[in-house]
């Protein structure tokens, strides 16, 4: 009761900053491609989705539930999206792919490379998951496309026996001893791992020796530590960080992409009450969305505040 209180006096927060924007835009429908619901995507977009409706007089955006990253952006390569939230690796990749296509609106938040295994078993290094069953996530999510790259350069590609599931079906399929590993992206801590730490017993694993060769797959990866805290873990581990990317076809007008980086920023209340990660919402990290361009009209937006 008390976090939807708080959420609710946020969306109020957010609905008044905006009043005051004047409604340019009583014609236009949108659509966000928003991941799976429960995931951090699918917590955000429907207060922002709120917060649009109210600062550009617009109907409330439609909030669609996705399989994730690799689905998000299909869905705005082919129209049938106007808004997506994706990993920065797989947007990268595809703004490559469709030179002039897609452009960002903002970098968000980031997300942090989770491999868990049961705190009983006997795995201590990802090259020691060979021969075993790996979650690697949903269809088309990007933990899928990171999952996919990781085992490349551990050297596990056909190796091992890997099984598409969502992050609490890959719990349930670890607690159960249907596979004996999990691959999952989010923020820290991500509620049902912890969950899952505290009832079945989770520890995660370094994977520091494989940096190296990640970062030659994408710009956008980094390296972190995840706080031995963080989990209840017997210490802190290496792992990779991914930013997420708001991402928008470039045909859409410069004017709608900028009263949408707008709203973004005056709803940060509000996604901040749906979720933890939204805390790190900036406009200053928000301009660092290179290699993929910022839209225009964000682009007027950002140097409007002398970014």
């Amino acid at each position: 009761m008390r976090r939807r209180t708080a959420m609710t006096a946020a969306l109020v927060a957010a609905g008044a900053l905006l009043a005051g924007c004047e409604a340019d835009f009583p014609d236009l429908h949108l659509r966000i491609a928003a991941g799976a619901v429960g995931g951090v995507y699918h917590d955000l977009a429907g207060p922002l989705a709120d917060a649009w409706a109210a600062g550009l007089g617009t109907e409330r955006p439609q909030v669609l539930a996705t399989q994730g990253s690799g689905d998000n952006l299909n869905r705005v390569l082919s129209g049938t999206a106007d808004v997506a939230f994706v990993a920065a690796d797989l947007a990268t990749d595809s703004a490559a792919a469709h030179p002039g296509k897609l452009a960002a609106l903002a970098r968000i938040h980031d997300d942090y490379l989770h491999i868990v295994v049961r705190a009983d078993s006997p795995y201590t290094s990802v090259q020691a998951l060979r021969g075993h069953h790996i979650a690697v996530g949903s269809p088309e999510s990007g933990v899928e496309y990171i999952a996919g790259r990781v085992l490349q350069v551990a050297g596990l590609t056909g190796s091992v026996t890997v099984q598409d599931l969502g992050l609490e079906a890959s719990l349930t399929a670890l607690a159960e001893g249907r596979v004996d590993a999990l691959f999952w992206s989010g923020g820290l801590p991500t509620p049902l791992i912890t969950r899952y730490t505290r009832t079945v017993g989770l520890r995660l694993l370094d994977m520091a020796g494989l940096m190296p060769d990640m970062r030659r797959f994408s710009p956008v990866y980094s390296s972190a530590t995840i706080p031995a805290s963080t989990y209840d873990q017997p210490g802190p581990v290496t792992t990779l960080v991914v930013p997420n990317f708001l991402v928008v076809p470039t045909s859409m007008p410069g004017d709608v992409a900028e009263a949408l980086t707008r709203g973004l920023y005056d709803a940060r209340p509000a996604l901040a009450a749906a979720n933890r990660a939204a805390l790190s919402i900036d406009v200053h990290p928000g301009i660092e969305t290179s290699p993929v361009p910022l839209h225009p009209g964000a682009l007027a937006y950002y140097r409007a505040g002398k970014l």
